[in-house]
């Protein structure tokens, strides 16, 4: 008997760590930040990189005015994932942020909380007041950025308000206006009657509006009803379909496709002309019994012919546009009014037809117009529909519902208007197709982006430069007030440059014409500075974010044109992507990009779009309070952002359920290795046991594997594949087996440290791979695993100084991978047998069973004896490997046998023997000895050593 008692729990090795199980992130990030600014991370990372190869990722500028959102936390925490890794294997990746700070959102918000619009107030005072709430918001957006782990130049932004990027963006722009890019002309554009502005394409939303759909009657002249055979006096019409009756004051012509057939109806007691492949629908439509054709000709005969205005003493000319004449809806006749349509002034304007557009910058009909004068055009639908009702113009009226362009800031829908603007003209110097050929050398991610983004510019208008709002850079022209020339010269563009960089777009504003040209400047024309007056409106916002190519790439010393990387939400190919896109290759003759990456909308858990008159917005602000930011950067890392990404409650929480894995994996692996030192302890790879070395070559193949993944940009494979090794090789395999060896075994034991000399590679290596994802969580683990790290004793100061991790290729060992994954397909029928009869309350811990593997096939007999302990990687007390011939498999599959496959079965039975008070394995015998009479030989050696 003892003569001491000894508590057998006191001389087990204990995990023991100071990384807690509880992760307190909202506590400890704060902490980490604190630490990354005290050592200066972000400026050590750019000094140790400084000589390595180049790999720009460019910021596109999220718009200053509000807290940032699931969509900008997703976008801001992709880029951080890509510098992160690149700077990693030590590529000069600088993160410049930047923030969009012109425009109509800002506008809004002030005419909101002043009570005034752009009418009431002084242009120069607006300017002050816009510019300090930029700079607000853009302190808050900064410190809830950071406060997400992303690192950059955030003391250094760059901002789009900045004098030296205005001053920039106007000389790009004077040199487009001089290389004859920019022209200033009639056009029909968006414009937000709202807003009281002309928009870009890019500025507009589609969404869902019903709109009056109506059949008009234009009374045919006699040419063209003498065309279709209609005889002298007899009424003849010409059938026209529309959505927007309000146009119809514009309308000047009527749209036929040459090549199609056209014939003169009676139908309901009149003479309608229509197209003939769109007279089926039509009898559907507007209930025609038995329509009798009268007449038929090609539309091209009818090109010149006229027909008479329904509510106006003027007529609307036939014309031509068989691409714009579509057959699915309508009479095959489209009613063109150029002043209100894209298609319509092309096709006006090769027609020549005039262009009418009585609506002034509210949306309402001018004063003068007959009959409608000052009325709202949205309100006048109605009082045009009756009007023509009453004097019989009007075949039918219902209404459809249909996708309808909305302003991207108000909401509201928008109206096509032909005003004067300024334009690039995606035509000149064969600017679009450049366009189209750099799109082709640009790399897409998603591949399909190609297609999108090619198809818009294929397709796209020239774009629309100028606004008429007050906050933003101005259109650096004079108007001589004699001719309305536009003046511009290259001596006036460096003045002007010279002068906003020194005080900003404020001094267009605050001087007069005189005193923002140079002095002694030879005007055009013979023309004095007081004949000029300064262009009101301002550039587009698109301009100045799709210019930062140029305004900041191309001038802050730590960047350089072009870049490698945008990385943008989808919605950019028609935004940001196009802006930039075009200007490059205008001012430089390439994209400004080598690979564009992007990303879906947020969505709530039910798929909608976030929204906050919804309420189904998830705040990362609030998430990083309760949870803590990795969680989120988990969150950004376990979805497949290539298309749109679900975020809410019960996603935030299985998010966290995953960290919680991985944090308890990383806490086994350091708890572990609280006494090895790699210097001291570390054992050969040829010493390491083979299940050691099994879990090194499952590491490089996991370190290739997610280093590919990174590479592609597919975070979610990162984090699926990082997530799968924790809990299935890890956690529910390797780290079990382990458990007997790192507690039981001697401290010093050579088994021991073999197991620790793995775990020290995994922890090194999975740490290194998660820092770019868990940029919090990686810190705290690497402290943890390197105590001596820190800067005061010599260390690199944080992960995220340490280079990416290479791993060694001598641990992939096909062979062996080859055989243990021949086991693995083994063992899950000996757990499952297991846990059976643990249900079955036959045994409780697994060290309780006993296993006896069965098998007809000698060679399958042989390899699993080769195994060194078979018992052990089962968790079981005793395992038997027994032959059998043919005739035994009835005993191999009686009581608790299995089979596994057609030559392998599996018993499970509860074990006999005495139980190990130390190590609870069962064993025919124990150690016998006096001093600890209920130990096995193992353990008691360890006592011995141990001096008990």
């Amino acid at each position: 008997m003892p003569t001491k008692k000894v508590s057998y729990k006191d001389t087990v090795n204990t995990p023991r760590t100071d990384f807690p199980m509880r992760a307190g992130l909202p506590e400890r990030e704060p902490e980490i930040l604190a630490h990354w600014d005290e050592i200066g991370l972000y400026e050590r990372i750019q000094e140790r990189n400084r000589n390595g190869e180049w790999f720009l990722l460019h910021d596109g500028p999220p718009y200053a005015n509000g807290h940032i959102h699931m969509g900008t936390t997703l976008n801001k925490v992709l880029k951080d994932f890509v510098v992160k890794y690149k700077s990693m294997c030590g590529y000069r990746s600088p993160y410049v942020p930047g923030f969009d700070c012109h425009g109509l959102p800002i506008e809004h918000a002030l005419f909101k909380q002043l009570g005034k619009s752009k009418h009431d107030v002084d242009r120069v005072e607006f300017h002050r007041m816009a510019r300090e709430f930029a700079q607000e918001w853009i302190g808050v957006q900064t410190e809830e950025f950071r406060r997400l782990g992303v690192l950059g130049t955030w003391d250094r932004p760059y901002m789009t308000m900045q004098p030296e990027v205005e001053a920039r963006e106007i000389e790009c722009f004077g040199r487009l206006y001089l290389e004859g890019y920019v022209y200033h002309g009639l056009k029909p554009t968006h414009w937000c009657t709202s807003c009281e502005t002309a928009l870009a394409e890019a500025e507009v939303e589609y969404g869902d509006k019903t709109s009056p759909s109506i059949y008009v009657k234009f009374r045919a002249n006699a040419e063209l009803a003498k065309l279709f055979g209609v005889a002298g006096q007899e009424a003849c019409d010409v059938l026209i379909w529309t959505t927007t009756p309000w146009t119809l004051p514009a309308n000047v012509g009527l749209a036929v496709g040459e090549g199609l057939d056209y014939v003169a109806v009676k139908a309901a007691g009149e003479t309608l002309i229509v197209a003939e492949s769109a007279l089926p629908r039509l009898k559907t439509e507007l209930g025609w019994q038995a329509p009798q054709i009268v007449g038929r000709v090609k539309g091209g005969r009818m090109d010149g012919l006229t027909a008479r205005h329904p509510f106006y003493e003027r007529d609307s000319r036939v014309i031509l546009g068989s691409e714009y004449v579509m057959l699915d809806t309508g009479s095959g006749i489209i009613h063109t009014a150029p002043g209100h349509g894209h298609e319509d002034f092309i096709m006006g304007r090769r027609s020549k037809l005039e262009v009418l557009s009585p609506v002034d910058e509210q949306g309402r009909f001018v004063a003068d117009l007959p009959l409608f004068g000052g009325q709202s055009v949205w309100a006048a639908n109605k009082p045009i529909i009756e009007h023509l009702a009453t004097n019989g113009r009007l075949l039918a009226a219902s209404e459809y519902a249909h996708s309808y362009p909305h302003c991207w800031r108000c909401k509201r829908p928008v109206i096509f208007r032909a005003t004067p603007q300024y334009f690039l003209n995606v035509e000149h110097n064969d600017l679009r197709k450049r366009a189209l050929e750099a799109i082709e050398k640009t790399e897409w991610i998603p591949a399909y982006g190609i297609k999108r983004i090619g198809s818009m510019v294929e397709g796209r208008p020239d774009w629309c430069l100028s606004r008429q709002r007050l906050w933003g850079v101005p259109v650096p022209i004079f108007i001589d007030t004699r001719t309305g020339a536009r003046v511009l010269t290259r001596e006036i563009l460096d003045h002007l440059v010279a002068l906003v960089r020194e005080r900003g777009i404020v001094v267009w504003t605050e001087r007069e014409v005189k005193d923002l040209l140079p002095e002694g400047v030879v005007l055009p024309d013979g023309a004095e500075p007081e004949d000029l007056r300064k262009e009101e409106d301002i550039l587009d916002v698109w301009f100045d974010s799709g210019l930062t190519h140029q305004t900041v790439m191309g001038q802050r010393p730590e960047l350089k044109f072009p870049c490698e990387l945008y990385l943008e939400g989808s919605d950019q190919h028609r935004g940001w992507f196009q802006t930039s896109l075009l200007t490059s290759v205008a001012l430089t003759g390439r994209a400004p990009f080598d690979t564009v990456l992007t990303h879906g909308w947020t969505l709530d858990e039910a798929g909608e779009k976030e929204s906050k008159s919804k309420g189904n917005i998830t705040s990362p602000t609030e998430v990083m309070k309760t949870l803590g930011a990795d969680i989120i950067r988990l969150w950004v890392a376990s979805v497949d952002y290539t298309g749109d990404v679900m975020v809410g409650p019960h996603v935030i929480e299985q998010t966290a359920d995953s960290y919680r894995k991985v944090r308890n994996t990383l806490r086994f692996l350091l708890g572990n290795l609280h006494d090895f030192d790699p210097a001291r302890h570390a054992v050969p790879l040829g010493d390491l046991s083979e299940i050691d070395r099994w879990a090194l070559a499952k590491l490089q193949q996991l370190l290739d594997e997610v280093t590919k993944a990174y590479e592609r940009f597919e975070f979610y494979r990162v984090f699926r594949r990082i997530y799968t090794f924790c809990v299935v090789e890890l956690s529910s395999f390797y780290l079990d087996v382990l458990k007997d060896r790192l507690y039981v075994s001697a401290a010093e034991s050579p088994e021991r440290r073999s197991a620790q000399t793995a775990l020290q590679h995994v922890a090194e290596t999975l740490i290194l791979m998660l820092a770019p994802v868990l940029a919090f969580t990686a810190e705290e683990a690497w402290r943890a695993l390197k105590p001596g790290a820190d800067l005061a004793s010599g260390g690199a100061g944080s992960v995220h100084l340490e280079p990416w991790p290479t791993g060694n290729p001598r641990w992939r060992e096909r062979v062996l991978e080859a055989q243990w994954d021949r086991f693995d397909a083994i063992r899950p029928a000996i757990m499952k047998r297991l846990e059976e009869l643990r249900a079955r309350k036959v045994i409780g811990n697994s060290l309780e069973a006993e296993v006896e593997l069965l098998t007809t096939n000698d060679e399958l007999a042989v390899f699993l004896e080769s195994f060194e302990d078979l018992a052990a990687l089962c968790i079981v007390s005793k395992i038997k490997v027994t032959r059998i011939t043919a005739g035994e498999t009835a005993y191999a599959t009686s009581g608790l046998g299995e089979p596994v496959g057609d030559e392998l079965w599996v018993r499970v039975e509860r074990t006999s023997g005495a139980k190990c008070d130390r190590c609870w394995k069962y064993y025919d015998a124990l150690s016998g000895s006096a001093q600890h009479p209920r130990v096995c030989t193992r353990c008691l050696a360890v006592l011995e050593k141990l001096g008990l």
